[in-house]
């Protein structure tokens, strides 16, 4: 995880201007991923991985994000992995970090088999499949990668292998439509879940701004990674008989997703269709939400803003106008400015 990749640094000379605020996060995230392999060293069974998500999993941890973490088994059930998740929750506890949402959808220990083998179908719940696309947009591992790195290839390969229309249509584009569809889900499941939230848990506004900027931008992200075939992929898929290859696309998407999800958007904003413009409104607004998440008092104020005084809030209007500048933004990524992207919209996020 570096704190400034060349992607980044390509956007900001594009841009002509700095995100310091987001290498910030990266640079902390950073530092922090080397603290916790020190800490839970020899935590990790070995058909399991510690894997962390969230702000953190993206390189945007800041002094008040928390670490969603789960122990991901993919093996058999074993009363050593309990232990160990005990273990862990003390260790990082006495380490003062902060834990984990009571709200999160992890446990403190995944099995890997409903991620893979419920995609789809009645008990493909909420929960699953939110796990299995945080697992894929936003996860990194702490220690030991074999279990991570394993169960994310299989469920790629389970999304590719299925995906008929991308591995035998004459016609279609090279969109990986089932997981296109399944991340969309997932984008849908979060903003109603959002709703359902806000009657009865505080914290509202803070949840709000984070929907509008961190979780839009995932979900963007996703939708790029299975526009990257098209977009910047093509004929690096096909046998030499004409077809696709599954192996290929697997390793592609990937590759992709190891990107966080603000490298995808610096990779998209560099092309040659997207305007100056369009690039510091997407990228400045979000560099200084990530301001407002770095500032102790500021994310404290936001999280404990009672509904009833939000028009008046400075701080709120704020951090509502920078979802509407970043909004602004990617309408003229994903509608106006790249047609290709356009029409990739077009043809699979909407129909």
């Amino acid at each position: 995880m570096e704190a400034k990749s060349e992607v980044i640094q390509r956007l900001e000379a594009k841009a002509n201007r700095a995100f310091p605020h987001v290498l910030a996060a990266r640079d902390l995230s950073a530092r922090t991923l080397e603290r916790l392999r020190e800490l839970l060293r020899g935590h990790d069974p070995e058909d399991a991985s510690i894997v962390v998500f969230g702000s953190f999993a993206r390189g945007e941890y800041t002094p008040g994000s928390d670490i969603d973490w789960t122990l991901l088994v993919d093996g058999r059930a074993d009363r050593v992995h309990f232990d160990e998740a005990v273990a862990i929750t003390r260790i990082l506890d006495a380490a003062k970090f902060q834990p984990p949402s009571p709200f999160g959808v992890f446990d403190n220990v995944s099995f890997s088999h409903p991620l893979l083998h419920l995609i789809g179908g009645h008990d493909d719940t909420n929960r699953n499949t939110t796990q299995r696309i945080l697992l894929l947009l936003e996860s990194i591992a702490i220690g030991q990668r074999e279990a991570l790195d394993r169960v994310v290839d299989l469920v790629l390969h389970r999304y590719v292998s299925d995906d008929r229309g991308l591995l035998f249509s004459k016609r279609s584009k090279l969109v990986p439509r089932v997981l296109l569809n399944d991340i969309i889900r997932y984008w849908r499941t979060i903003t109603v879940d959002f709703v359902n939230k806000q009657g009865f848990k505080g914290g509202w506004a803070l949840r709000n701004i984070k929907l509008r900027m961190s979780r839009k931008l995932l979900f963007a992200s996703g939708m790029l990674a299975c526009f990257a075939l098209e977009l910047f992929g093509k004929g690096e898929f096909r046998r030499g008989e004409g077809g696709i290859d599954p192996a290929r696309v697997v390793r592609y998407l990937r590759e992709r997703l190891r990107l966080s999800p603000f490298e995808q958007m610096c990779e998209v904003l560099l092309r040659p269709t997207i305007s100056v413009e369009t690039a510091q409104k997407v990228m400045g607004s979000y560099d200084a939400f990530m301001a407002i998440l770095s500032d102790e008092d500021k994310r404290r104020h936001l999280s404990d803003l009672p509904f009833e005084a939000f028009n008046q809030d400075a701080l709120w209007k704020e951090a509502t106008n920078l979802t509407y500048t970043f909004q602004d933004g990617l309408d003229q990524v994903f509608f106006l400015e790249d047609e290709e992207i356009a029409g990739l919209v077009r043809q699979f996020g909407v129909f």
